[in-house]
Formats: structure tokens, C-alpha cells, sequence
């Protein structure tokens, strides 16, 4: 990991892969986690690397919430959710893909016991010298699942109406604010997309609103999927414009970027940054390939999820393939 971190650290900004803040956020097998000491110092080798070669990174804060499996839960327990509403999606567990697990409720007891993780994973992300963190509210996960009325019928101060789905995410960033700094925190949310079995009835008004509360609380920048994440940008009806013009400051736009999307839309100012993700895996130097317009290698489907360097570090960089 310090390796292929390294190799990439010419990016504008490095958003590392997403960490768990606890056990119960894992979903997946082998991902890394931010709630522990060895974690802590194996990442501190990670940001060394990167700040060495003059680069930036934030740590991703994730919980997974129901997409998960009880062979990754403590003591083979059930993952939990807002509602107890199954994900219709797999996960990797045991060396391959399986259905989620069935997930249980969570008490309002224990939701602010949820925030304090995040609070503490996003201290130690610091402690371990990241640059800032950005907190995962996209794409099924836990703070997503809580927005969208698809994943939760819950009946009490964090369901039903647009605000009390909006609280759990907003008590998150705002602890996460409190312990690091607006200027160090960031977030990311999915709108529209239906990754991992979320869906909602009002998202225009449910985004508009966690939006101008984001803003109200002063954070660095919103990392927005538009549309299907990893998939049709014109998955559903929404305005990301009125994302764009509700938050101050930094806006980064996500979803099937390619250098002449962002060129047209940064020359129209719908957004500050784009972020690229799978073109990363294998162009280790994309920005120089980008600024050269060389055309772009192509990953190995076959070695993203675990193994040793082959399809990991091996990409080699432009430099390496056109010098003799």
C-alpha cells in the first residue's frame, strides 16, 4: 500500500481507498480500518511516502451498515442498519462474492456511539498524518442508507421527514468538524445513485437540504457521484447545479470523468475539481498521461480484489515505458 500510494502522488488531492472506522463498519474482506494502533501506524507509512513525493491525501471514513456479512461482524453478528431492510446486493466475504447478510435496526441508543467512531477514526487518521479525511455518505453505506427512505422506515428523530434522515450524516460531520477542522473535512454523497439497493422518493430536497447544512458547518469540499456510481450519469432527474451553487467552497464532481468531460465542465464552472478513480488503478502517472494526452492503460479485472503486486504496483509509469 505505501508503494502504490507512493507511486500516485502526483495527484492534485489522494483519497485512500475507503477504511473502517470500527469492526462493525467492515463490509468487506480485506479492507483496511482506522480504530486501532497497528492501524494507525501502518497508515502513518502510507502518508509518509506520499508527503515525501510532495503529495496530499485524505483518509476516507466508512461505514458500511448493511452491506456487510456476519462472517466479517464480531462474534457473527448481524450488520447493522437504520431499518432492518436486507441490501439487495453482494459482498466479499471468504474469497468471493456472497449475498449481504440480513441486518438488524439499530437503537437510538447506540447512534451516537456511531458518531463517536467517526469522531475517533478521524483523530486518528490525523495522528496517523493524513492531510484531512473525507467522510463516506455516497453509495449505499450507512449515512446514505439513513438519508434515503428506501433503507429507512424508521419512525423516530432520524427517520421520516427530509431533516431527520439528514441527522445522522450532519451529527457525524459535525463531530468530525469539532475534532479536526472544517478545513480538514470533507464529504462525499450520491444523490441519486442506487449503489448497493438505496433509493429515495425525494432526493432533490432531501440533497438541497444536507447541503446547505454542510455549508452552514464550513467543510472543505462535497465529493459528488452524479448519477449512477460507476455507471449512467443520467441515472434520474436531479439538479447538481443547485449542489453546486449551495456550497461555498470546493465542489468535486465524480462519475465517468474522462479529461474532455472535465475540461468542458470546468470551462462551464460546474465544478472545482474532478476526481478519477478506476483510471488511477492503472496509470500510476495519470496526471502527466493527461496533461501528454497518452492514451491510458487498461486494468486487470482479474487481480482488483487482493493478491500481491501483479495488477497493484506493477502498472508501470509513462516514463518507464517510453525511455529505453
Amino acid at each position: 500500500m505505501t508503494e502504490y500510494y507512493g507511486q500516485r502522488a502526483s495527484a492534485g488531492l489522494l483519497i485512500s481507498e475507503a477504511t473502517q472506522i470500527s469492526q462493525q463498519g467492515q463490509g468487506y474482506q480485506d479492507t483496511p480500518g482506522i480504530y486501532s494502533q497497528a492501524q494507525i501506524d501502518g497508515w502513518r507509512k502510507v502518508t509518509t511516502a506520499v508527503h515525501a513525493k510532495g503529495g496530499r491525501i485524505f483518509l476516507q471514513l466508512w461505514h458500511v451498515g448493511r452491506v456487510s456479512h456476519v462472517d466479517l461482524q464480531e462474534d457473527g453478528a448481524a450488520p447493522v442498519a437504520p431499518s432492518a431492510i436486507r441490501a439487495a446486493t453482494k459482498t466479499f466475504a471468504n474469497n468471493s462474492f456472497v449475498d449481504v447478510s440480513e441486518p438488524r435496526a439499530l437503537e437510538l441508543d447506540e447512534l451516537p456511539g456511531i458518531v463517536e467512531d467517526f469522531r475517533k477514526a478521524a483523530a486518528n487518521a490525523i495522528a496517523a498524518g493524513f492531510d484531512g479525511v473525507e467522510i463516506h455518505g455516497a453509495n449505499g453505506y450507512l449515512l446514505d442508507q439513513f438519508a434515503k427512505d428506501g433503507a429507512n422506515v424508521r419512525t423516530d428523530a432520524y427517520g421520516g421527514s427530509v431533516e431527520n434522515r439528514a441527522r445522522l450524516m450532519l451529527e457525524v460531520t459535525a463531530a468530525v468538524v469539532e475534532e479536526v477542522g472544517a478545513a480538514r473535512t470533507g464529504i462525499r454523497i450520491s444523490p441519486v445513485s442506487p449503489a448497493n439497493g438505496v433509493s429515495s422518493s425525494d432526493a432533490q430536497a432531501q440533497f438541497d437540504y444536507i447541503v446547505d447544512q454542510l455549508n452552514a458547518l464550513g467543510i472543505v469540499y462535497i465529493h459528488v457521484v452524479e448519477g449512477a456510481t460507476g455507471g449512467p450519469r443520467d441515472v434520474a432527474p436531479f439538479d447538481f447545479g443547485s449542489l453546486r451553487r449551495r456550497f461555498r467552497n470546493t465542489y468535486i464532481a465524480n462519475n465517468g470523468y474522462d479529461l474532455d468531460l472535465a475540461t468542458s465542465r470546468l470551462a462551464e464552472d460546474k465544478a472545482d475539481l474532478f476526481a478519477f478513480g478506476r483510471p488511477y488503478i492503472a496509470n500510476p502517472d495519470l496526471v502527466e498521461r493527461l496533461k501528454t494526452r497518452t492514451p491510458l492503460a487498461q486494468f486487470n479485472p482479474a487481480t482488483l480484489y487482493g493478491g500481491d503486486s501483479a495488477g497493484y504496483t506493477d502498472y508501470p509509469a509513462l516514463s518507464t515505458t517510453t525511455n529505453p
